[in-house]
């Protein structure tokens, strides 16, 4: 019993502080210079998510978290911040309406809340633990419409296009995440990053295949950032698309012999140096490497477009782009299949045959 008392005497003297925390900001005049600062705030943190995702301290799943959660209290400041410049007659009154909920209707609601549904036994779950789950899909549609409303309203937000474009990428949503990354590089300057990623976008868009608009790209990032991984990983790629599998192992092998030890997309280079016929660098002791992010897209993107043509295959050209990806990752035997299979469906159109044929000869798959 003295337990549950001096519980409820702690709950008491926090409702007490943070009603007093609520009532200080309530009795200044405005609030508008302190929303625009959080806002300030609020994109350094993306920027450094950023920065600690690119130096390698955090992983994938932790910076994409921390960046949907940093968004959402961006767009909230944000939109306060708007509020308050709007804000006119009336306001004394809704601080005195807002300052009697605090002293009488916030504690009273929160008694009630917590004495039907409240669990002291329920473990704790710390930010950390919270920013490392998952967001629920509802929580990110929510979001992201959010995120294009504001975008809507203020289409010269560099940082917000450059917050939406990966979530935009990962959601499939490849011409909208293309335009992202164009938009966030316009307004915010080219960089090798930047470049990369554009360029990855308009890659993945095609099903796999680097475009000659997307070699430019990785070209650009590679001579902002010499070194850059995944300009260089894709630029290889190019080459072995272009018929050219030694300089695509030599692009590769160079990558590694020059890259960190510990570089977590060594094991990508060295499986697809075996893939091509060639003998990779011996491997240092090190961390278990990881693919990159975008080798990981180009796999999952290749797997929805085939599903997609199961369900529906009137779109010819993208059984082409299937062939050339399944090709591209060293699939020979799936890409006979999906050559086989546009075969079957367009047989009546010998135009689209005579392509057909003429990219399976292009890429040395047999006949199908």
């Amino acid at each position: 019993m003295d337990g549950s008392i001096g519980i409820w005497l702690a709950i008491a003297a926090m409702t007490c502080a943070a009603v007093f925390a609520v009532l200080i900001p309530l009795s200044r005049r405005t609030a508008g210079g302190a929303d625009a600062r959080d806002v300030a705030v609020y994109k350094d943190q993306l920027a450094e998510v950023d920065r600690d995702a690119a130096a390698g301290l955090i992983g994938p799943a932790e910076a994409e978290a921390a960046r949907i959660e940093v968004s959402r209290r961006l767009i909230a400041a944000a939109e306060r911040a708007g509020a308050a410049g709007t804000s006119g007659e009336g306001t004394s009154r809704r601080r005195r309406i807002a300052a009697v909920a605090a002293i009488i209707v916030v504690p009273a609601v929160a008694a009630l809340t917590y004495g039907l549904r409240g669990q002291p036994g329920y473990p704790a779950q710390p930010l950390a633990e919270r920013q490392r789950a998952a967001p629920q899909q509802g929580d990110l549609a929510t979001l992201i419409g959010r995120i294009e409303a504001h975008l809507a309203a203020n289409p010269e937000d560099g940082r917000g296009w450059e917050v939406v474009a990966p979530v935009y990428l990962r959601m499939g949503r490849l011409p909208d995440a293309v335009r992202a990354y164009s938009n966030a590089m316009r307004l915010l300057g080219v960089t090798a990053d930047r470049q990369a990623d554009l360029a990855e976008a308009q890659t993945i868009a095609a099903g796999g295949v680097v475009s000659a608009e997307a070699k430019a790209g990785f070209e650009r990032a590679l001579a902002l950032g010499p070194g850059h991984p995944k300009a260089g990983y894709f630029l290889g790629l190019a080459a072995e698309q272009d018929g050219k599998p030694e300089e695509a192992k030599a692009q590769w092998t160079r990558m590694i012999g020059e890259a960190p030890a510990d570089a977590p997309w060594l094991g990508l280079l060295r499986s697809e140096i075996a893939r091509l016929g060639g003998t990779p660098p011996a491997a240092v002791a090190a961390p278990a490497p990881a693919a990159t992010p975008g080798a990981a897209q180009i796999r999952a993107m290749v797997d929805g477009l085939a599903q997609r043509l199961a369900a529906d295959g009137s779109d010819f050209d993208s059984w082409l782009r299937l062939v050339r990806s399944y090709v591209v990752l060293g699939e020979g035997d799936k890409a006979r299949e999906a050559a086989a299979s546009a075969r079957r469906l367009f047989a009546a159109e010998p135009e689209k045959i005579a392509r057909l044929d003429s990219l399976v000869n292009e890429l040395g798959i047999g006949g199908s």
